[in-house]
């Protein structure tokens, strides 16, 4: 059997190492999809990487990443990356949901399909890498120059796992959602009497729409859609003023959250780019098929969003103003987001 492993390995590392004597350029992530595989697989039989199965479970490997001082934690979808230097503080990870609320990095787990976990170097560059049971990256952790090499070198030794364990690539159930409401009438009224930003996914599961299908459906008071430019303009907004946003963004397993003020703007094709010091976005704008301006009632007050879809309905980044539970909506946000939108939004 493991004779069986082995060969799959080896013929995998050699076709990988085919397509990077021909594309020396290609990420991992595009480097699987050309293979016909999950980028799981290349970490495990290490392609082009050194790689060491880690053990245990997700939560536990979590709860002690306090541990190494500052680090660089990405999490990423198809088409945007988000980067934040800091410490994981202030981490709950017990149960199917868990949280990280430091200052700098601040994330919500969602660990029901997080299965695969490896100590990772490619390139000189070190890394924990976390991989649904589909083989998807969900969240890397980098170290940096900043990080406690000791600690970081104490962590690999302590969570390495005593059996190494193949790679079996797993389908994810689909959602059961609609593309529209049955009832759009009653939707939007679920939507006008929402109390908590928190409540609208139990929303979307109660009337069984995707999140796209529900924003064409509730009228443009509540979701409308605005220019494909309106990022760019926001991003802008906030670089020229200081005005301090949330940055989310999601894959199935991790929502990664920045908040601060954007200062270093660069388009490179394709890609616009925030590019501070402690905080990197990398958004294919090209990927873009809607951007959305979105309006809830909370109970301190309407909060504004800004949504970027793609063509297959999946969320790829979202905007708000900086803001916490108990406190209205920067003033400053709401103007901005409003003076993007053609219709007026309800207030």
């Amino acid at each position: 059997y493991m004779n069986m492993e082995q060969q799959r390995s080896d013929s995998l590392r050699e076709r990988h190492g085919a397509l990077v004597e021909e594309h020396p350029k290609l990420r991992i992530r595009e480097r699987a999809q050309r293979l016909g595989v999950t980028e799981a697989e290349l970490v495990a039989a290490g392609c082009g990487v050194a790689s060491r199965q880690l053990g245990g479970t997700a939560q536990a490997l979590f709860r002690d990443l306090g541990t190494l001082g500052s680090v660089m934690a990405l999490s990423r979808n198809d088409h945007a990356v988000h980067e934040r230097h800091g410490q994981y503080q202030s981490i709950e990870a017990n149960g199917p949901v868990g949280i990280v609320l430091g200052p700098d990095i601040d994330l919500r787990m969602f660990f029901g399909g997080w299965k695969h976990f490896y100590a990772v170097t490619e390139n000189g560059r070190d890394s924990i890498q976390f991989f649904d049971k589909a083989g998807e990256a969900v969240h890397k952790i980098y170290r940096t120059d900043q990080t406690d090499a000791t600690a970081w070198s104490a962590y690999i030794e302590r969570h390495a796992a005593q059996e190494i364990a193949p790679v079996r690539v797993e389908g994810f159930q689909r959602i059961d959602e609609a593309d529209a409401p049955a009832d759009d009438g009653a939707l939007r009224a679920h939507w006008r009497a929402l109390k908590d930003t928190h409540d609208f996914f139990a929303m979307l599961r109660q009337f069984k729409v995707s999140r796209l299908g529900a924003l064409r459906a509730v009228g443009p008071d509540l979701a409308q859609r605005v220019d494909k430019r309106a990022v760019e303009t926001v991003l802008e907004h906030s670089a020229a003023t200081g005005l301090s946003i949330m940055c989310f963004v999601a894959n199935r397993g991790i929502v990664q959250i920045h908040t601060g003020a954007v200062k270093k703007l660069l388009r490179t094709g394709p890609w616009f780019n925030v590019l501070d010091e402690t905080f990197n976005l990398h958004l294919n704008t090209e990927a873009v098929a809607s951007s959305w301006v979105v309006n809830k009632p909370t109970v301190d007050g309407w909060v504004t969003s800004l949504e970027l879809y793609g063509e297959d309905g999946g969320m790829i980044v979202q905007f708000f103003g900086e803001r916490k539970p108990g406190q209205p909506e920067l003033p400053e946000w709401r103007h901005l987001l409003a003076s993007l939108c053609p219709q007026a939004l309800a207030a």
